[in-house]
């Protein structure tokens, strides 16, 4: 065994769009380029809005899961799960997937995960699982909007340049990354930032009646405040927020 490979760090790679998802894709391939060893668990289907949740267990405690391939990602650990990413965060943490991983990263989320709503993303929801139990971890989002273009290739070089230094981050802190949606040429840098007071989009109440409730999702029209993850994604930026998953007061 060479040098090199004694430091290589071990890490997992997981999402809440899916096993299929490109983000999902480019992610582990930065991973694996920042010299990680890299296991790829992921839902077997989009688990977007799942937090961190712990809701996969069955009657009879068995969680399906299958072995895959992704393109570029030859060799690699790659499996689906039948879980939501918080749940497979749990049990990666417990060796189910192989030996613990000595980081996790969640993303690259089809959409921004900016704002206090972060508490309900299931991309932030794994990383904050993973926080919980002293480990170094990241979420990666790209600020797509229905109908545009998607700009995989800024959030994959945003992460590769954020990953390596991973290792020496503090335990137990998310770094919470969004990128915006935009060809590289015209990223402005990438900047920290301060959570905004609202999420990207926001829950509004059509109707309500007997027997449903009638709810529609839309951008939020709140003036975003300087220096916020909101507002410099706006800008242009790509933005690192520091989040504790629990404090107790």
């Amino acid at each position: 065994m060479n040098a090199r490979s004694q430091i290589r760090s071990s890490c997992l790679v997981t999402n809440d769009d899916g096993i299929k998802s490109e983000g999902l894709r480019q992610l582990a391939i930065a991973a694996t380029q920042s010299d990680f060893d890299v296991v790829v668990a992921a839902p077997h289907q989009e688990s977007s809005g799942s937090s961190a949740a712990l809701s996969a267990v069955p009657a009879d405690g068995k969680i399906m899961m299958s072995r895959t391939e992704l393109a570029g990602l030859s060799g690699i650990h790659t499996v689906a799960v039948d879980a939501a990413p918080a749940f497979i965060v749990f049990t990666a943490l417990h060796r189910a997937f192989g030996p613990v991983p000595e980081l996790v990263v969640s993303g690259i989320n089809r959409g921004p995960n900016t704002g206090r709503a972060v508490l309900h993303s299931g991309t932030v929801g794994a990383a904050m699982t993973a926080a919980i139990y002293g480990m170094r971890t990241a979420a990666f989002s790209l600020d797509w909007r229905d109908g545009a273009q998607t700009h995989w290739d800024t959030a994959a070089a945003v992460a590769a340049e954020l990953l390596p230094g991973l290792r020496s981050q503090r335990p137990g802190v998310v770094l919470n990354v969004n990128v915006p949606n935009v060809p590289r040429s015209e990223l402005r840098g990438i900047r920290p930032a301060s959570l905004a007071a609202t999420g990207a989009v926001q829950l509004q109440i059509l109707a309500t009646a007997r027997d449903y409730v009638q709810v529609a999702v839309h951008e939020s029209a709140e003036r975003l405040s300087d220096g916020s993850d909101a507002a410099l994604v706006a800008a242009g930026f790509a933005c690192v927020t520091q989040l504790l998953p629990l404090c107790e007061v």
